[in-house]
């Protein structure tokens, strides 16, 4: 799901923009027209006709089911509509489109929606805040029980659009219609979920709605980076492209940091260097071959070793251990000027001192936590928060640095308050070593002078990338073999988005 209209917006964002319409000559009844086409078009381009049930509630969001089953209707589907309430109690747009459905008002008992081949959930969009209850609880339960396929109108009845979860019942969609802009309902867990898979519809707001109107974030995507991975000209070599040191733990600890080095000569780092305790020098040398491996004993010798194979970036944390000396290699790398990735044993070391680091910390260093590291460095911060894309800005802003937020549905934050979700990956990245080979990537792009904020952006994705077209069986090493082939691909698409600009 990557639609070009990358922006995400709050359901109060939604809103605004929705009142914006009628101030620029676009009736809202227009609106709600068009977004019952857009339903009708996504239901009629995934099935054939069929039984189908529209469960409508008293507001908007039952006005568009109203004007979908109006559409299925004369196309020839056979539909049974049933409204929550007493027709008496709509008004506005949501009476209107009652009138335009002008066919029978059927109960929706459990019989009929069992009988049903395909439920349709127009009872309430994202911005109910309260948990279902009632008859509406009742229907919930009943839908969910089906075996029919369901069709959620904006979100799925019970779930909180901006919170993207719900504290009761939420009706599980196979397919839900949105419109004009995702919501964080539908790009965060659990909600994504539930979504099922979301369709964007533009039901025609006219241009300059974005004027008083902020994005919680944007969909990540190769549109949004400025000029991440591009290939490499003729008059390029290795120097130019980046010089990438990453740093390892002792010798039964050193294989996370190699595949983070490999990962960083793969994504276009042009020379790659292992700087490796002494004790863990000679099995880091013997499994290594493209990427050099440097020894030293205390941190004035990790740092001598940074300045000699003039690092432009670096990568600290896979497998490096928890405790002091980790603490200690850490600071001693953010002195110099070049921007660091910190993942793993570096931001668990300074689990209860967080402040330590943060103080420390450049705009272009960046953060790679999963839920874990993220509670150890900002205790309750999520709990906290509204949702994921709130919790990764603020750390952001705290830290003063790029927070890359792990899980299904990834924040990219920076602390300019810009943010990002990937949603393009797979669940096969939950493997040992991912994480590792992703912090490799991310500071291969640092090394080539990325700005932290699209290198992490583009990193994630390339990521993503690899365990899609991988599919079952992935474990980490298989991620750095994939990224050759990525990368083409990538770039291919760019020339291809490239060539057509230049045909407008």
């Amino acid at each position: 799901m990557e639609p070009k209209n990358a922006e995400i917006l709050s359901v109060a964002s939604i809103r605004a923009a929705d009142v914006f319409a009628p101030t620029q000559g676009v009736p809202s009844w227009a609106l709600m027209k068009q977004a019952g086409m857009g339903i009708a078009d996504a239901v009629e381009q995934r099935w054939s006709r069929r039984k189908t049930f529209i469960l409508c509630g008293p507001g908007n969001n039952g006005g568009d089911g109203f004007v979908a089953g109006r559409l299925l209707a004369d196309a020839g589907w056979p539909i049974q509509v049933s409204l929550l309430c007493n027709p008496d109690a709509l008004s506005g747009d949501a009476l209107k489109a009652f009138k335009y459905w002008g066919g029978p008002l059927a109960q929706a008992a459990g019989d009929a929606l069992a009988d049903s081949e395909l439920i349709i959930d127009a009872m309430f969009g994202a911005g109910l805040t309260r948990p279902l209850d009632g008859s509406a609880l009742d229907l919930c339960n009943a839908i969910n029980g089906s075996a029919a396929p369901i069709v959620a109108i904006d979100v799925p009845s019970g779930l909180d659009g901006d919170r993207a979860r719900s504290d009761g019942a939420v009706v599980q969609a196979d397919l839900t219609v949105t419109f004009h802009r995702l919501k964080p309902a539908h790009v965060l867990e659990p909600g994504a979920a539930l979504c099922g898979e979301t369709v964007l519809v533009d039901i025609g707001i006219p241009d300059g709605w974005r004027e008083d109107i902020d994005a919680v974030g944007e969909l990540n995507g190769p549109d949004l980076w400025s000029n991440a991975f591009t290939e490499p000209d003729t008059a390029t070599h290795k120097h130019r492209r980046g010089r990438l040191g990453v740093l390892t733990g002792g010798p039964a600890s050193s294989g996370a940091a190699r595949m983070a080095a490999q990962a960083g000569l793969r994504a276009g780092a042009g020379l790659v260097t292992l700087l490796a305790p002494k004790n863990a020098l000679q099995v880091n040398a013997m499994a290594s071959t493209e990427v050099m491996v440097r020894g030293f004993d205390d941190v004035d010798a990790f740092l001598r070793g940074l300045d000699e194979m003039r690092a432009t970036a670096a990568v600290v944390g896979p497998g490096a251990g928890v405790g002091e000396e980790t603490r200690k290699r850490v600071i001693a790398a953010l002195s110099r000027t070049f921007p660091l990735v910190l993942d793993a044993d570096a931001l668990t070391s300074f689990a209860g001192e967080p402040e330590h680091v943060f103080e420390h910390l450049r705009p272009g260093d960046v953060l790679t936590p999963h839920e874990g590291e993220f509670e150890r460095l900002f205790p309750e911060l999520l709990d906290r928060s509204l949702n994921k894309f709130e919790a990764a800005r603020e750390a952001a802003r705290r830290a003063g640095a790029v927070i890359v937020l792990k899980g299904a549905d990834t924040i990219v934050a920076s602390p300019d308050g810009r943010a990002r979700v990937n949603r393009h990956a797979a669940p096969v990245l939950a493997t040992a070593g991912s994480g590792d080979v992703l912090a490799g990537m991310i500071g291969a792009l640092l090394a080539q002078g990325h700005d932290a904020f699209d290198a992490a952006s583009a990193a994630i994705w390339l990521h993503g990338d690899c365990a899609i077209h991988h599919g079952p069986g992935l474990v980490a090493r298989d991620l750095i073999a994939a990224i050759p082939e990525a990368l083409t691909r990538l770039c291919e698409q760019r020339a291809r988005g490239a060539a057509l600009q230049r045909l407008k």
